[in-house]
Order: C-alpha cells, then sequence, then structure tokens
C-alpha cells in the first residue's frame, strides 16, 4: 500500500511527505486564504503525468541504445465545468532533439508508456480523454 501523509503550516500552505521521504509545499490562492508559494494539486497531478510518461519514455529510448540531445515534454488540459472539476481532455507533446533519432523507435517508446507502463496516465484515461503528439527536432536551440 503507498502512503503519504500532509501538514497544515499555515494559510492554505501545507507540506506533503511521500514515502520515499521526500517533501513538497503546496499552496492556493490569495484569495481561497493561500500565499501562493507552491503548485496547486491539480498541477501537482500533471506534474505526475509528466515525470511518469516522460521517465518511460527516456528509459525506453535509451534502452533500445537511442542518442539524442535533448527531450522536453508539455501537457496541455482542460478541466470540466462543474465540481469536481476533473481533467477532462489532457494532450502530452512529446519533443526529442536529436539529428539521428528514429521515429518508429521513439514512437514505440511513447506507446509503450502510455499503454502499459504509465500508471499516471491510465489513472487519467480513466476519467477523461487522453491524447498525445510528438516532434523529432534535428538540432536543439541554444538557451
Amino acid at each position: 500500500m503507498a502512503y503519504a501523509k500532509a501538514k497544515l503550516l499555515d494559510g492554505m500552505r501545507l507540506i506533503g511527505w511521500s514515502e520515499s521521504g521526500h517533501g513538497i509545499i503546496m499552496d492556493s490562492t490569495i484569495d481561497k486564504g493561500g500565499f501562493d508559494t507552491g503548485p496547486r494539486p491539480m498541477e501537482l497531478l500533471l506534474l505526475s503525468l509528466i515525470g511518469c510518461t516522460a521517465m518511460d519514455v527516456i528509459y525506453i529510448l535509451r534502452k533500445m541504445r537511442v542518442k539524442f540531445d535533448g527531450f522536453e515534454i508539455e501537457v496541455k488540459a482542460e478541466r470540466a465545468d462543474k465540481h469536481p472539476k476533473v481533467y477532462n481532455k489532457v494532450e502530452v507533446i512529446y519533443t526529442i532533439y536529436g539529428k539521428y533519432v528514429p521515429e518508429d523507435k521513439f514512437k514505440q517508446a511513447i506507446e509503450l508508456s502510455q499503454n502499459k507502463y504509465c500508471s499516471v496516465s491510465a489513472t487519467m484515461k480513466a476519467v477523461g480523454e487522453l491524447t498525445y503528439s510528438y516532434k523529432i527536432i534535428p538540432e536543439k536551440p541554444e538557451p
């Protein structure tokens, strides 16, 4: 069984700990009694999705010995109008940088993540629509 806990610091600011012992500050907006000093819980859900599928794809590509120069992932999401205001439409956009990235392997890594390994994707698909797209860009732009 997974385990996590949170403790109220002040206002609406909470510090939460996962079973691995790592903590994170969550907060709300000032108009709702918060201090706007941390991400909202629903934002953390999107970050969880990004982290889960990104780590899958990167791990799979490395196992396939695919060389790449950079990787980015973006999520765009829409929430329902009525409470509990779940994410009912989510799009994941994967971008990989590299001159010799085989499209078939990149696509396979994404599909394995989305359809087999990423538990956050599976959880979100149970509630709403989750789609994805990808881009391969030969050269990574300068920061």
